[in-house]
């Protein structure tokens, strides 16, 4: 066990059983995603483009501001400083083995899902164009999108639902079996859903594909968030950048 889990753990642990301790942490889970899907249907209702964004950096800064009453930070939870140059040199092939994972993943379930009679999946729904607008050479729309893709996206949604998520319930789950399966695969199934209002079943399936991979990587590098953070920027800049110069691809 690394310090960072052990200080999460620590936060939890003092003056209670271990089942009451696990249900606490599963309900402090709850209100935030709560918190996130309220506070987004909330803005929805006044500015539906940018809702999911500014919820998530709200959501995220309520958050911030309770795990510090816990005494547990953001690199408790993966957010983490990176020593040396050899450090930041190995986020590269890190990084480029999420993106394999990554697409070998979104494959399977683009292929996979209409080979077994789901083709539905690979459509793409007219709200997703309708929320970008009119991207493609409209570079101050271009430029807004990639500071989302950098600050909410890249680093809000793997803060929230790979670091945050995953981390506290790996802590929940503890001594159960199947406990770390668990809790990679309810952040994915969340991660998918939250994509559902503009992407639609097709879209939640495939970002929740998306999810269980990162999550997954996440685990492996010993919850170490910046190659998932790096490669969430970079896909998501290269899929606005494809749009923004009509790129056929």
């Amino acid at each position: 066990m690394n310090t960072s889990e052990t200080a999460v753990l620590a936060a939890d642990t003092p003056l209670q059983s271990p089942a009451l301790g696990r249900w606490l942490i599963l309900a402090e889970v709850l209100g935030f995603v709560v918190l996130a899907l309220g506070s987004r249907y909330v803005m929805s209702l006044f500015f539906w483009r940018f809702a999911g964004p500014i919820s998530l950096i709200f959501t995220l800064g309520v958050l911030t501001f309770y795990l510090h009453g816990r005494g547990i930070g953001w690199r408790d939870l993966g957010l983490r400083a990176l020593p040396g140059l050899k450090a930041k040199l190995l986020l590269i092939p890190q990084t480029a083995l999420v993106g394999a994972v990554f697409f070998g993943a979104v494959a399977t379930v683009l292929i996979g899902g209409p080979a077994i009679g789901l083709d539905f999946i690979g459509q793409v729904p007219d709200t997703v164009d309708e929320r970008w607008g009119d991207l493609q050479g409209n570079l101050p729309l271009f430029l807004l999108w990639l500071a989302i893709v950098w600050t909410a996206a890249a680093f809000g949604e793997e803060m929230f639902f790979r670091g945050y998520l995953v981390t506290r319930l790996e802590t929940a789950f503890s001594g159960i079996r199947w406990g770390v399966v668990l809790a990679v695969l309810l952040p994915a199934m969340l991660f998918g859903y939250g994509h559902f209002y503009y992407q639609g079943l097709s879209g939640a399936i495939v970002t929740g594909a998306i999810g269980l991979v990162l999550g997954t990587m996440f685990v492996l590098y010993k919850h170490n968030l910046w190659p998932v953070i790096l490669w969430h920027g970079i896909i998501d800049t290269l899929a606005f950048t494809a749009t923004f110069m009509n790129w056929d691809v």
